[in-house]
């Protein structure tokens, strides 16, 4: 049987909380083999994020083309993009490399606050990316930055998701965790809508959930399930990591992807 393989097309958290790191161990979690495409460099622990480097586009480019020419993958996602330059340049290579699984996570503001997309890349965001993504992730605050819509409730939610399937992405699933009830998840399939409902923790300990969230789609699709099945097992997988959080650091700890262990890599 070959061996799943999924791309991260991310930044760097250098808490190991959230982006590139988190990927990683929800990968390995699912017994997918992961590799990496580094956006950007933070300096990052469960308080804030206290630096950021952008890495080079054509430097993203790069450790793109090398993975994907040799090793290739079942499927990829994308979250800390950073700038214009670099959604230009990842979005040209994953055309050219037709990624066609591709999961985006439209990553804008850290668990802290800390924006981790300039102001001016949203639209590049909307316009360059979101066409070539089988699956868009974001959080009520990223689904109204993309479609200039209010997004406070489930009805709200619902025409956000409509909006941005039209830029394109086949699925959309809006991530419920900020509203003031009860989290819903919603899924938007091609003419249908699903409600994933799941209960609220009483926890602080939650910083790179919406990673782990979008990383278990991913590994879950670079197995071959249907979007569906694998948005539902997130759900359930993101619970379990949040249920059994990390209580490290002064400020937001880190969810636990690896809470139900490690399998083996056929």
């Amino acid at each position: 049987m070959p061996v799943p393989r999924a791309l991260t097309i991310a930044g760097s958290d250098s808490g190991g909380g959230a982006g590139i790191q988190a990927d990683l161990k929800t990968f390995a979690a699912f017994g997918v083999f992961g590799m990496s495409a580094i956006t950007a460099l933070t300096a990052q622990n469960t308080q804030g994020v206290f630096g950021v480097h952008e890495i080079p586009p054509e430097f993203v480019v790069q450790q793109m083309d090398a993975v994907l020419d040799d090793i290739g993958v079942n499927a990829a996602k994308t979250g800390m993009l950073s700038s214009a330059p670099i959604i230009e340049a990842v979005a040209d290579a994953v055309k050219r490399h037709h990624l066609v699984t591709l999961v985006v996570d439209p990553v804008m503001i850290s668990k802290s606050g800390a924006a981790l997309l300039r102001p001016d890349a949203v639209q590049a965001l909307r316009t360059l990316l979101l066409p070539h993504a089988h699956v868009v992730t974001p959080n009520l605050d990223e689904a109204e930055a993309l479609t200039g819509l209010p997004v406070r409730d489930l009805a709200g939610m619902k025409e956000a998701a409509r909006a941005l399937q039209d830029m394109g992405p086949r699925y959309v699933v809006i991530k419920g965790g900020h509203l003031a009830d009860d989290p819903v998840d919603l899924l938007y399939t091609v003419h249908d809508f699903i409600e994933l409902r799941g209960p609220r923790f009483n926890t602080q300990d939650t910083h790179g959930t919406g990673c782990v969230f979008a990383a278990a789609i991913t590994s879950q699709l670079a197995k071959g399930a249907p979007v569906p099945e694998a948005v539902s097992e997130a759900k359930l997988f993101v619970a379990d990591a949040i249920r059994h959080g990390l209580r490290l650091g002064h400020g937001h700890g880190p969810a636990n992807p690896l809470a139900r262990g490690l399998p083996a890599i056929l």
